[in-house]
């Protein structure tokens, strides 16, 4: 990988970590619904033109149906569970539990497509799920105010994710990446705008608020879009799925250095877990071939 490629992977890594942070600040003043409604109202805004430019308006129109179902189980949805989840758990243990979501794309590929899980990625699966137990053994909390119910709201999300890279596999295969960003956005916007008409905060949000939501649309998700597909172009889709490894970082070093969330002992052991299982789970670390 070149240094430019790697640059534009710490670069993504930021971005998305980022998107935790910016979401636990603003979904307190916005809610969930309407903060989502704004993020992908605003990246369709930025991504609709460019689709435009390239020409690529029939091919989303060809495939609008595979795409609304996918649009709402990559971005609507998720996107919404984990801003929800936010209000209760802290950006770096958001961030954390995000990168689960290649255990359940693996996962959901052996179940529904058949694809073959061999010892090292059946391990991956094992383990990932080991370190969530880990996580949410001192985190998930039941009762009112806990937060047992913002760890179950983020694990949906996140198998809504792996659902969606199925269903993209399966039914969108050779469509161009950009036409699958933008069409995923336009269709969220488009399904959660009664939602954030409903859901609307009663209080103007503070500029700061906006701040976040505008940083969020155009940096955490048009740009991060952007800067994704050009890389699965460049070094290809195996070596930029290993952004999935440095995005805990960032979250949880954003929501320290920003929001003054602690950094505890079995929050990173559990994490550590996490990212091993995802690692082996997506092939970057293989158990040792038999002779």
């Amino acid at each position: 990988m070149k240094p430019q490629h790697l640059l534009e992977l710490v670069l993504l890594a930021a971005l998305w970590g980022g998107s935790f942070l910016f979401m636990r600040y603003a979904a307190p003043a916005f809610g969930a619904v309407a903060l989502i409604w704004l993020r992908v109202a605003i990246a369709s805004l930025c991504l609709a033109p460019l689709l435009l430019l390239r020409g690529q308006g029939a091919v989303l129109r060809e495939h609008a149906g595979a795409i609304a179902v996918m649009g709402v189980f990559n971005s609507a949805l998720p996107f919404v569970l984990i801003a929800w989840a936010t209000l209760s758990i802290t950006a770096g243990l958001a961030s954390i539990l995000n990168a689960t979501v290649p255990i359940f794309a693996a996962l959901i590929g052996a179940v529904w497509l058949g694809d073959k899980l061999g010892p090292s990625r059946a391990l991956g699966l094992a383990v990932g799920f080991g370190g969530v137990l880990m996580l949410a053994a001192d985190k998930a909390d039941f009762k009112p105010g806990g937060s047992g119910w913002a760890i179950v709201a983020m694990l949906v999300a996140t198998f809504s994710y792996g659902f969606a890279a199925n269903l993209t596999k399966r039914r969108l295969a050779g469509v161009p990446a950009l036409v699958n960003a933008a069409g995923s956005q336009i269709i969220s916007a488009i399904v959660l705008a009664p939602l954030a008409y409903w859901f609307w905060p009663g209080q103007i949000p503070g500029g700061m608020a906006w701040l976040a939501v505008l940083v969020l649309g155009v940096g955490c998700t048009a740009l991060a879009y952007l800067l994704f597909f050009r890389l699965v172009t460049h070094v290809g889709a195996s070596r930029t799925v290993t952004v999935t490894f440095l995005i805990p970082l960032f979250g949880v070093l954003w929501g320290s250095v920003f929001l003054g969330e602690a950094l505890k002992a079995g929050m990173l052991a559990g994490g550590a877990v996490v990212v091993l299982g995802t690692a082996l789970a997506t092939g970057v670390v293989k158990l040792p071939a038999r002779r």
